[in-house]
């Protein structure tokens, strides 16, 4: 049986901003899909520290209403990687659009209240793992356009881009999405799990070469694209999903 018939568990967060090191995550939700249907769960997080306005306006959260109403972080961490952990160890994956953010920034909270990273409590490296954005960069890598979740909403037509950036809906947008990749790019289906995510690994440090490869070419300084997946150190902030697609040509001027 091919494991796109389940189960899968979607993972997401709304965040302070974009640095995995040091913001942190405000909302977070799972979204469990098997034969049973689709069972969402949701955290609503005071993060501790101020919400920036640039952020707040993207997902709706501010510091006040995160205060007023958020769980307490270690305790919203501690669910959140227990529950991620759960499915993993018997070997459910879990799905997440642009998944090192995620779970960097994850690891790192976690870290930072003195609860035990991922790694730490599978007593192996995180996976299996499965990234739209990855396997939608490698398998239409000459596509023109920007890839961010509502991009490839568009592309696969699954959602109203106009209902993203809750972290609920965001995760049955990204688990719609992989359904509709895997109907496109159906050899996909055909791998087990473990080489479909070793498959994402080289896929991944092929699209990270190639664009630290474009930003050299252009003099951009900067570390660029980690090589590693789905855990990775962070970047410069340049955002990875509007990075052009490795060997596509790029416009000049």
């Amino acid at each position: 049986m091919s494991w796109t018939q389940g189960p899968l568990v979607g993972f997401d967060t709304e965040t302070t901003g974009v640095d995995v090191e040091h913001d942190r995550i405000v909302t977070a939700a799972l979204v469990r899909r098997d034969a049973r249907g689709t069972h969402v769960r949701t955290w609503l997080v005071d993060p501790g520290v101020e919400i920036p306005a640039e952020a707040a306006a993207i997902h709706g959260i501010s510091t006040e209403h995160a205060r007023t109403h958020g769980a307490e972080p270690a305790t919203a961490l501690e669910e959140i990687a227990a529950e991620l952990a759960a499915a993993l160890r018997e070997g459910t994956p879990v799905v997440a659009y642009n998944a090192s953010f995620d779970l960097c920034l994850l690891d790192a909270e976690l870290r930072r209240h003195g609860l035990r990273p991922m790694s730490a409590r599978l007593g192996r490296a995180v996976g299996p793992v499965i990234d739209p954005l990855v396997l939608d960069r490698h398998e239409d890598r000459y596509r023109p356009g920007r890839r961010k979740l509502v991009d490839l909403c568009g592309h696969y037509e699954v959602v109203d881009p106009g209902a993203l950036h809750t972290a609920d809906v965001d995760v049955v947008a990204t688990l719609d999405v992989l359904d509709r990749l895997v109907g496109r790019f159906p050899h996909l289906r055909t791998l087990d799990l473990e080489t479909l995510h070793e498959y994402q690994v080289t896929a991944h440090r092929a699209w990270a070469e190639s664009f630290n490869a474009w930003r050299a070419g252009r003099g951009l300084e900067g570390p660029g694209a980690e090589t590693t997946w789905p855990t990775r150190v962070p970047t410069d902030g340049v955002p990875l999903d509007d990075a052009p697609a490795p060997g596509a040509p790029v416009a000049v001027g």
